[in-house]
């Protein structure tokens, strides 16, 4: 496939579809992320940052790598919009999970 996307000069077309669907991937992942786990998911999106950069650096094709530092670098933004989403759950503009609703910090 990445041979058909080179003879047609489609990498970036490809990389760039890929990246809008990441990052369209990720938005809701720190929602239920969030919801689900608290704060202490970013721990998870710290990791699996790692782990994709790891990766990117890892694999020889251009596509593929620029694929996974996009997706890796996805993950440390998530770090900081899940600190956003307890903000957001605190205002009262996401719903608050009931099983830890009384654990959230007060302003």
């Amino acid at each position: 496939m990445i041979e058909l996307l080179a003879q047609y000069r489609l990498e970036g077309l490809f990389v760039g579809l890929c990246t809008f669907l990441i990052i369209g991937v990720f938005h809701p992942l720190v929602i239920k992320g969030e919801y689900y786990f608290g704060e202490k998911v970013k721990w998870w999106f710290l990791v699996a940052g790692i782990v994709f950069l790891a990766a990117s650096l890892a694999v020889e094709g251009l596509t593929a790598s620029a694929l996974l530092g996009v997706t890796a670098f996805s993950c440390f933004w998530s770090i900081k919009e899940v600190k956003e989403q307890v903000e957001r759950v605190r205002k009262g503009w996401f719903p608050a999970n009931p099983a830890r609703a009384k654990k959230l910090p007060e302003e």
